[in-house]
């Protein structure tokens, strides 16, 4: 049966000492609930910080996961973080290919597709977002762009190595625009997903994959989101910096 997920990317936000006092909180929060078995919570901060959330972050409790990563193994990249690197540092998840750096630093399908690769052979899990931009989804193209992203960043994968994927429906329009995807335009989206993974993998494997909404939940609306059959959590940007509103869309299930 495939997990709730609910992941917290901070983005470029927060200093040591903010970031230390919101780990706090957020262990504070979470030793106060029971989370079900099948419900995993991962943090995802700026890379500085990711050492200092591994020695908060307790089996128990959440899992740590990077925001981005090379789709180099090592060598003369400045400034760049290898997947082997985030593995060393025992690290279990890493976003790819979220809608900034796609807009931002011109991230191409086939660079997910690298990253995916290099993120897999060092025993990662990807958290592979997808998702169209406000006149994609005027021009009704909302569905062929979600089919050229899946397709382009994860669809060289066999069988096996699918099941290790998280993907996450980022609607782009509706972050940080005042607009909001309703349930039903959310689900239309994450079902066509699913539908997508069915077609090349086969009904029992797609079911097995989490597909995560990533378009401004919050506390408010994570309950409706949730409970819609193919929304199996979310990607949390905002709402993830302060521990009480990230706990609201935690507990949401």
């Amino acid at each position: 049966m495939r997990k709730h997920i609910v992941a917290g990317n901070w983005k470029m936000n927060l200093t040591f000492t903010e970031a230390d006092e919101l780990l706090d909180d957020l262990m504070s929060e979470l030793e106060k609930v029971e989370l079900p078995r099948d419900e995993k919570v991962i943090v995802c901060p700026p890379f500085p910080y990711i050492e200092m959330a591994s020695d908060y972050a307790n089996d128990s409790y959440f899992a740590v996961g990077a925001q981005n990563v090379s789709d180099k193994d090592k060598g003369a990249y400045t400034g760049e973080v290898s997947a082997a690197m985030l593995e060393s540092c025992e690290i279990d998840y890493c976003i790819v290919g979220h809608s900034e750096r796609r807009a931002y630093y011109g991230e191409t399908d086939a660079l997910v597709a690298a990253k995916v690769d290099q993120l897999l052979a060092h025993n990662l899990s990807p958290i592979v977002c997808v998702g169209e931009v406000l006149e994609e989804r005027e021009a009704g193209r909302q569905l062929e762009v979600v089919k050229k992203q899946v397709e382009g960043g994860l669809f060289h994968l066999d069988a096996e190595n699918i099941k290790k994927i998280v993907i996450a429906y980022e609607p782009v329009w509706a972050i940080g625009t005042g607009k909001t995807a309703t349930p039903e335009q959310a689900q239309e989206i994450h079902a066509y997903i699913r539908s997508l993974l069915a077609a090349k993998y086969g009904k029992e494997v797609a079911d097995d994959i989490s597909i995560l909404y990533g378009g401004s939940c919050k506390p408010s609306n994570a309950k409706e989101l949730f409970a819609c059959p193919d929304i199996d959590g979310g990607l949390i940007g905002g709402a993830s910096l302060k521990a009480k509103d990230f706990m609201g869309i935690v507990t949401a299930f």
